[in-house]
């Protein structure tokens, strides 16, 4: 049985094709540079782009069983594609803002509506997503300049998102099944940077900035940083709307702060700590 991982470089995407090698599974997996992945050498590397769904028609052949990152545009074509191919299991890789209603995820609709087996991934914020933004600091000066201190956050470790993954792509049971993935408890960012100097063993300042100072330290930063430094800060929401405007009074932002109980049904384990994470990635902030 051979599985594709597209999205494979991607920060779940890696430990998707790490799992799936250590199950003993047949991996082909998708990425725009192949001479870049660094993946396991028995990992098929093939060369294709979401955006682009004739590039990944090659990729396909032969494929019983995809993990699907999420490129929205053409999520249609490549599951047509994939149904085309013989493929009879997708899992996608959604997020927790489908749950509580935020946005309505065409490559969710997509999928169901192929006539495959179905399984959708919804994490809730991934706590590496924190590490792009507060690296550079720590690295320098040891120090995070952020706001809402004691404000929780729901986040989930990276690879407990692919452990859920791998089990629906691996498993029976999981058709037709929508799990929202959180980590196993809520996280101040005065925690977090607890954890991450205490993974380094030295300590980390935190000081506390307007989120207009936090905002143009972001930006200066570039990259992952400048581009997510508004949502993140809460100057738009997702999709980019204003949050003054009154467009989510209907929703469910309770889905966003409940701890869920999915990574553990699904793998039998509980999900990560922070301080788990942290340990797993201290020398990002070294």
């Amino acid at each position: 049985m051979k599985i594709l991982v597209t999205g494979a470089t991607g920060i779940v995407g890696r430990h998707v094709v790490d799992q799936l090698v250590r199950a003993g599974a047949q991996v082909r997996a998708l990425t725009r540079n192949p001479a870049a992945a660094k993946l396991p050498p028995q990992v098929e590397v093939v060369q294709g782009d979401l955006a682009e769904p004739a590039s990944v028609a090659a990729a396909l052949d032969g494929v019983e069983r995809m993990y699907l990152f999420p490129v929205e545009e053409r999520a249609r074509e490549v599951v047509a594609l994939a149904r085309q191919a013989g493929v009879r299991r997708i899992v996608v890789l959604s997020a927790a803002s489908v749950t509580a209603g935020l946005h309505v995820s065409s490559v969710e609709q997509a999928v169901e509506e192929s006539g495959l087996e179905w399984t959708h991934v919804r994490p809730c914020g991934f706590m590496t997503n924190m590490l792009q933004l507060w690296a550079p600091s720590i690295r320098a000066e040891r120090v995070v300049r952020y706001p809402f201190a004691d404000e929780p956050m729901n986040l989930i470790h990276e690879a407990d998102i692919a452990a859920v993954a791998v089990a629906a792509l691996l498993r029976g049971g999981h058709h037709g099944k929508a799990y929202t993935v959180t980590g196993p408890g809520l996280v101040t960012v005065r925690e977090q940077v607890a954890a991450i100097g205490a993974a380094l063993g030295e300590e980390v300042r935190y000081e506390e900035v307007s989120r207009e100072r936090a905002r143009e330290l972001l930006k200066a930063q570039g990259g992952f940083a400048a581009e997510s430094a508004d949502l993140m800060l809460g100057f738009v929401e997702y999709g980019g709307e204003d949050p003054e405007g009154g467009g989510y009074a209907d929703q469910d932002w309770s889905a966003l702060m409940r701890v869920w109980p999915d990574v553990e049904q699904v793998t039998g384990r509980p999900p990560r700590s922070y301080a788990a994470w942290a340990r797993d990635h201290v020398s990002d902030f070294r």
